[in-house]
């Protein structure tokens, strides 16, 4: 994520403590993320928890806010892992909550739009990660990346722009009856000229 690194440190945290700054997740993405969790042995998973740092910002009342990997940590709880190691970005304590998120906006550390791509006050963001709402869009905009739909791309939240990108073209219940057949409409979408403004564009066709 982008931002200022002068206080990254690295501690333990409990899932259960972070607090999101993004209302929604693809499902989709969260239960691919299981699966994979389930293949793996002891030793495995053990590695992951320590190499996968789930960056957050030490905000008001000492709350931690987690910047990244809400896919993750949501599978992770619903897997039974409790655990994991947490890059502490930048400590805003300090600041008033007015400020604190101006700063976190200015940063590109939030991300406050429901399922329907409304925009929503702070105070609305889930107070954990067991309370994301499942986006379709956004399940269907992870698996477009992942198939190469798109290139992964440093810009912030950039799967939730695609997903705004595909909203007004494919209708959700196409998504929800057959993910398949809505995943390749939307890599014949992916690749026209008007996708271009969006980040990881490649304008080339891709065959699944």
């Amino acid at each position: 994520m982008q931002g200022p690194t002068s206080d990254v440190r690295l501690i333990p945290a409990e899932l259960d403590a972070l607090r999101p700054t993004q209302i929604t997740v693809g499902y989709h993405e969260v239960e691919l993320k299981r699966t994979h969790w389930k293949s793996l042995d002891k030793k495995a998973r053990a590695q992951a928890i320590s190499t996968h740092w789930f960056p957050a910002v030490l905000g008001p009342g000492q709350q931690y806010f987690v910047v990244d990997h809400h896919h993750l940590g949501l599978a992770l709880i619903e897997e039974g892992e409790r655990r994991v190691q947490m890059i502490v970005l930048r400590d805003l304590s300090w600041l008033d909550p007015v400020i604190f998120w101006r700063m976190m906006e200015h940063f590109q550390w939030v991300h406050p739009f429901g399922p329907d791509d409304t925009r929503h006050d702070y105070d609305r963001l889930p107070s954990r990660l067991t309370e994301l709402v499942d986006d379709p869009y956004r399940s269907l905009a992870g698996e477009l990346r992942r198939v190469g739909g798109f290139a992964k791309d440093t810009t912030p939240f950039s799967e939730f722009l695609w997903a705004d990108y595909l909203r007004p073209r494919i209708a959700e219940k196409r998504i929800r009856k057959n993910f398949d057949k809505a995943l390749d409409a939307a890599l014949a979408c992916a690749h026209d000229a008007e996708a271009r403004y969006l980040p990881g564009w490649s304008g080339a066709s891709t065959v699944r």
